[in-house]
This record gives C-alpha cells, structure tokens and sequence, in this order.
C-alpha cells in the first residue's frame, strides 16, 4: 500500500482515517504472521534446530511429569495403597492363567480323537470314507457340470499313469516350509528327514504338577536315527515376580529341554566334518586334520541351551532361547491344532491379513508426498 503524506491526511474526512488506520493494522498483523511463518520454516529446516527439539522431545517421553513429587504425603500414602491392591490383582491374574491352562489340558483330551484320526490319514493307516471327503469350494470357485466332469477324468487318468502314494506325503514338511518361522530353521539335509515326521502332538502337564507342556515328533522308521519320538519340553510359571510385580503379564517360559536323539552313524546332520591343514613351525611339513565341528539344522532344536541355576545367560543363549520360545509357542498354539491350513497354505493367507498393507503403504505415500513438498524449491508452506 502507498504512503499517505500529513497532507493527504488533513484532508481526508476523520470517517476515512478511521478506515484507513484499521487497514494498515490488519495488514501490519499479517505481515507480522508471515513473517513468524516464514523464521518457524526456516528453522525447522536447520538441522541443528531440528536435533535440539529432537533431543529435548526425547528427553520428555517417558519421563516423570513431577505431579507424584509434588503431592502431599499422605496422597502418596493412599497411592501406596493402590499399588498394594495392583499387586493383590497380579496374584489374582496368575490364578486365571493356571485355570486357563487346566482348561486347556480338558480340551486337549477333546481334540486329541480328532488329531489321532487326522495323524492316520497323514500316515495313510485310514483311508477316509466318501462322505468324510466331500467338501464344499466357495461359490466363486464352483464350476459347472462339464467342467467337474472332464476335471475328474483328467484327474483319474493321472491316478493310472502313477501308483497311488500311501497318506498324504511329505505333509508335515510341506507345512514346516509353508512357514517363515519354521523354514528359517530348516536346511537341506533336514527335508529328507522330515519326510519321515508322521505326527506332531502336544502333551499337557498333569493336573496338580507345576505348569509344562510337551512337543512330541512321531517318526516311522528311517535310515537317519533309531528314535521313533523325540520331546521337547517346556516349564513355565505363572506367579508375578516379587521384586517386579507390575511386569507381570501371564504366564512365561522358564526353560526348555530337548532330548537325545540316537544317530545312525555317518548320519548326524547337528555336526559337519571339516579339514584342516597345519604346517609345524619346526619342521615345516604340512598336516591334514579332521575336525568336527557344529552344522546348521532343524534339529538343532531339540539341544537348547541350558539354563543355569541363578538364570544368568549370555547374550548369545539368551537369544537362542528366546526364539527358541516363539517357535514352541508357534507349534503348540498355531501349527498343530490348524495344521492341514498350514499346508493348503490357507492359514497363512489368515495370517497375512492381520497386516494393513494399504494402511501402511498409504503412509509411506503420505510421507513421499511430504519429503517432496519440502525438496521443491517453489513449495510455499503458506499455501
């Protein structure tokens, strides 16, 4: 706007000075805010200003507001209270979780006829009747009359071509490999053994008997070991903590152990063989030595860390262990009581759609969109 020389002023009806001095105010109001727009971008761009505010954000989260400092001793007093009942309500907790687990022994012996039947389809020990077989596809995935027709023809002409295979082989390993948590412990040399896996149950401790439960690996005769069942138990405690109450959050594996597994000789996929050759300082002459030493494999599993006395672990055991719970929590939980959709790959198709994938890939385009704006160099934040 142009200045407004005292001459022009006088002149001008005292109304319009009033109109005018009241524009130059709300102008000068939004030049100030323009301003205090623009210092703001300007030093949420600077990266030194960005790692204080950071710094002092991080150093906020988490922290004490000073409220509970601040109260009078006898309000602290009555929060001591709480915190007493908080930890009546803990033991109270524990309680549930230990009838949980006997009513999870009551329905075990409920599913088991069912797990025994399915293990004899797997085996091919039963051969389902026709009614036991039928089984409904979605409605998007009927087809019609001639198609059925001229499937199941194609399908028993593929039947003659072969020899009808006993059960349904390889189910177990098909599952094993259908799951990430499971086929990241799996090697080679392990699939021609797992073959041989004719069933995995889960065994329950006895009512009374502090809280456990069993993986057991049924295995039909084979050329790699002599055991026709390997274990792998695990303990666990469902009592809160006494120096930390509040951490309590259900019941939690205390330990594990696995079994021994007799190995036909030459047979061991747990150990390699490796040579080595040593020149002797003396002497000069060179020697070949054999060594054996650990190999990655499935089996692995079944020799877990053990736990010392005081609970004490290294980083490395304590690591092992941990995975090593997820994974007997993953089988006793998920893999045996839904196995045939583990190995239709049904189940992990479930299991993906637990993730929004849309929801996180429109962040990630929310987030482009951001860094864009803020690379162009005619991005106005005013706008």
């Amino acid at each position: 706007m142009a200045d407004i020389d005292n001459k022009d002023q006088a002149e001008m009806d005292p109304a319009d000075m009033e109109d005018v001095e009241e524009v130059e105010e709300e102008e000068t109001g939004e030049d100030v805010n323009s301003k205090a727009r623009q210092l703001t971008v300007q030093m949420m761009q600077n990266p030194q200003v960005l790692a204080a505010l950071q710094e002092r954000l991080d150093g906020l989260v988490g922290s004490p507001s000073g409220y509970m400092e601040s109260l009078p001793k006898i309000v602290k007093r009555r929060v001591n209270a709480l915190k007493n009942l908080q930890v009546k309500c803990a033991h109270i907790e524990a309680k549930f979780y230990e009838e949980v687990h006997e009513l999870e022994r009551k329905y075990a012996a409920m599913y088991q006829p069912l797990f025994d039947k399915r293990s004899d389809i797997v085996k091919g020990s039963y051969e389902p009747a026709d009614d036991e077989c039928e089984w409904k596809a979605d409605e998007e995935e009927e087809l019609t009359e001639e198609m059925k027709e001229k499937a199941k023809v194609e399908e028993e002409k593929k039947d003659e071509e072969k020899e009808d295979p006993k059960g349904i082989p390889e189910f177990w390993l098909t599952v094993f490999k259908n799951v990430d948590l499971l086929s990241d412990m799996l090697q080679e040399h392990d699939e021609p053994i797992l073959k041989h896996l004719q069933d995995i149950k889960v065994k329950f401790s006895d009512a009374g008997q502090p809280m456990s439960f069993t993986l057991e690996f049924f295995f039909e005769p084979n050329e790699f070991f002599t055991n026709t069942l390997l274990t792998k138990t695990y303990k666990m405690r469902s009592e809160p903590d006494e120096s930390d109450p509040f951490s309590f959050d259900g019941p939690e594996i205390m330990g594990c152990t696995g079994c021994q597994i007799d190995w036909t000789k030459g047979k061991n996929v747990t150990l390699k063989t490796i040579k080595k050759k040593q020149k002797h300082k003396g002497r000069g002459t060179v020697r070949t030595v054999t060594k054996t030493v650990p190999n990655d494999s499935f089996f692995n599993f079944f020799a877990p860390p053990e736990v010392p006395e005081n609970g004490e672990l290294d980083e490395d055991s304590e690591a092992v262990l941990a995975a090593d719970f997820e994974i007997g929590h993953f089988i006793r939980e998920r893999i045996v009581p839904r196995a045939v959709l583990y190995f239709t790959g049904e189940a992990i198709e479930d299991d993906d759609d637990d993730y929004d994938e849309e929801g996180e890939e429109a962040d990630d385009e929310e987030g482009e969109e951001e860094a864009d704006e803020e690379n162009d160099p005619d991005y106005d934040p005013k706008v």
